[in-house]
């Protein structure tokens, strides 16, 4: 399981103040409390800086990695944004956020992925727009799959986002995304996945309790990475207890480690 913290994005009220105000404490604070939540990778977000948005990624980086010695997953629709980013990364291998199958952003960033030998979040969507059944998003992955690895990417390093959409506005939205996870698994078997997981339950009340569920139903048929909170106990906590249930938790090390941390209190 691979968590990726989400919480340094310029679309959060606080991260842009302190954006502006050039607090860099504040967005040190936020990474290592990620971090020590259990962040794998910390992402790096500042999409709606849009005049400057190169150089806040190039002091965002810098800020976190003087505080923590964590990868990074730069996360810019922008190749130029996401080549500033990848440039300075210092620790370990480096995620990139996103590609699809778009033609023009498939094209420029491809390069930039290959230039850094950075992991990948795939988005299974094409020049059509946004997929609407599990088929949809099948079709996306079997075409960017054979693009990136005859560009010669691993299938390690490849991360298929199904894009989840909410059950508020489309209700089967879960069910496509379960069994599009389930057909490209058994397609690429050693290809990973990840997901921004709140939108299942926008425009719901009891959030929280929605998110948590689908995100043990998605890993039971092959998610496994999750764009999220890592500081949320309750989320961190059932995730490790489903891979302690999926036997994916050697000798349940993770759970009693949870359970010593005070995760189910």
């Amino acid at each position: 399981m691979l968590i990726v913290g989400e919480l340094i994005n310029t679309s959060r009220k606080a991260v842009k103040e302190a954006v502006l105000n050039k607090d860099a404490d504040f967005i040190k604070k936020l990474a290592q409390e990620q971090y020590d939540a259990g962040a794998d990778y910390i992402d790096v977000n500042c999409g709606t800086m849009v005049n400057n948005e190169a150089e806040v990624m190039t002091w965002l980086v810098n800020c976190i990695q003087e505080q923590v010695e964590a990868p990074l997953c730069i996360d810019s629709p922008d190749a130029a944004v996401l080549d500033a980013g990848l440039a300075l990364c210092k620790y370990d291998q480096p995620m990139l956020n996103s590609i699809s199958d778009e033609d023009d952003r498939f094209d420029s960033i491809l390069p930039i992925m290959l230039k850094h030998k950075a992991k990948v979040v795939a988005l299974c969507m094409d020049s059509t727009g946004m997929p609407e059944t599990a088929e949809d998003r099948v079709k996306v992955a079997r075409n960017l799959y054979h693009k990136l690895t005859k560009a010669g990417v691993p299938d390690d390093d490849i991360y298929f986002d199904p894009l989840i959409k909410p059950v508020s506005s489309i209700s089967t939205a879960g069910i496509e995304v379960l069994e599009a996870i389930k057909q490209i698994k058994s397609e690429f078997p050693d290809v990973h996945f990840t997901c921004g997981l709140s939108n299942i339950s926008f425009g719901l009340p009891n959030r929280k309790v929605l998110n948590r569920l689908f995100a043990v139903q998605i890993m039971a048929v092959g998610m496994d990475g999750y764009v999220l909170d890592p500081t949320d106990k309750e989320m961190m906590g059932s995730l490790i207890a489903s891979t302690t249930l999926l036997d994916q938790d050697e000798f349940n090390c993770d759970y009693l480690k949870a359970h010593r941390k005070g995760l189910y209190k």
